[in-house]
Parts: structure tokens; C-alpha cells; sequence
């Protein structure tokens, strides 16, 4: 009877092994699944290259302005200024180390402390879609009415008529009109700028009031 009982107690005891190795296997597995490495696979990298390139090209058009600076200087130096931080901010994010600096030597200011106020374009945009229903209904629109109160300026680029934005992807079509004479030009997105959208100077003069150099009653809507 003892040599009886002492086997089914072995029994127990196996059993109660293989139970907790089972479970064991099965929590070592759900942490394998759940761990920060498979979940920061799915966010890919921004490539640096492109990112360096475009901060080179920005910081070059500043140093000319600064170089050779005229009346609208000081206004296409923020607005490129503004895109630089934007820039920056990305190669931060995607771990870029290279020592970027213009043509000039000029190296660019690192924005890192700026970045938390440059979100705040991004986090309006959904309260700016509730007017764009309004323009529809009073069939003033041919598209749909983006950063609803947004002013529109030159970015002092040549070329034909192009817009740059912080908002758009490239390859976007915008239609922006001036409300104050009813002019409007409908032209893609070729580039990052630090407004919703920032036309070039062949766009603006399609636009534009003699001598102005602002627009600040003007309507953009996304057509394509």
C-alpha cells in the first residue's frame, strides 16, 4: 500500500510539472508576440537622404537671401525658415546624424525644443472641415475648402505657377482664390513649405492685388 501511494503522488507531481511548463510556454509566447520589437517593425524610417537633400536645398535658398537680400527677403527667409524646422524635426525622428549646412558653410539650427509648437497646424485640421460643407452648399466651390482661414503668401521661387505645403503631399492640386478680387489659380504641390500653402512666384502673380504681398481672405480647396 505505501509503494502504491507513492506512485500516484509521482504521477501528481508529473502532472503538475507539464501543467506549468504548458502555461509557461504559452505567456513566453504572448510576450514574443506583444514585445516593442515586432511593433516598431511596422513603422519604417523616413530615409535620410532625401530628408538631408531637401534641408541642403532650404538652407541654400536662405543663405542667397541673406546674401543678396531685397524688400520681401525677410519674408521668405521665415517662411523657408519654418520648412527647415519642419525638416529637422523629421530627421530627429528617423535618427538622421548627418551635419547638414548650405553651399556657404552655414549650418542649420537644431529646432528640437520648437518641435512640440510646430504640431499645432496638424491637430486643427479636423475643426477646418466643417466649413468646407458650407462652400458646398452654396455651390462656391468646385472642391474640397482646406485650412479654412489660412492666409496665402509667395515663397519668392521661380518657375511655373506651384505650390508648396506642410499639410499636402506632393502631387496634390489646390485651387486658391483671393475673395478680395476673385482671382484663382489651381496648381500642384511640388514641395514641403511651412503653411498650408505657399505659392511660388508665378502662382501668386495669377492672384495677387498691385502691391500686395499677402492674401488674407483667400479660399483653398483640394480639387485633385
Amino acid at each position: 500500500m505505501p509503494r502504491l501511494s507513492s506512485g500516484r503522488h509521482r504521477k501528481r507531481a508529473t502532472i503538475g510539472l507539464a501543467a506549468l511548463l504548458g502555461v509557461s510556454g504559452v505567456t513566453a509566447a504572448a510576450i514574443a508576440l506583444s514585445s516593442p520589437a515586432s511593433n516598431a517593425a511596422e513603422a519604417p524610417k523616413e530615409n535620410c537622404g532625401g530628408l538631408d537633400t531637401a534641408l541642403q536645398n532650404n538652407l541654400n535658398f536662405i543663405a542667397g537671401q541673406q546674401a543678396n537680400p531685397d524688400a520681401q527677403s525677410a519674408a521668405r527667409i521665415a517662411n523657408r525658415q519654418a520648412v527647415v524646422d519642419l525638416i529637422q524635426q523629421r530627421r530627429v525622428v528617423a535618427e538622421c546624424t548627418a551635419n547638414v549646412v548650405a553651399n556657404n558653410g552655414q549650418a542649420a539650427p537644431a529646432p528640437v525644443q520648437q518641435a512640440p509648437a510646430q504640431q499645432a497646424p496638424a491637430q486643427q485640421a479636423p475643426a477646418q472641415q466643417a466649413p468646407a460643407q458650407q462652400q458646398n452648399q452654396n455651390g462656391a466651390a468646385t472642391g474640397d475648402v482646406v485650412c479654412a482661414g489660412s492666409t496665402v503668401t509667395l515663397s519668392g521661387e521661380a518657375g511655373a505657377p506651384a505650390a508648396s505645403s506642410n499639410q499636402f503631399p506632393a502631387g496634390t492640386k489646390l485651387k486658391v482664390t483671393n475673395l478680395d478680387n476673385s482671382k484663382s489659380t489651381t496648381v500642384t504641390v511640388t514641395s514641403v513649405s511651412g503653411s498650408c500653402a505657399l505659392l511660388n512666384n508665378a502662382a501668386f502673380e495669377q492672384v495677387r492685388e498691385p502691391g500686395k504681398f499677402l492674401i488674407r481672405r483667400a479660399r483653398i480647396e483640394r480639387v485633385g
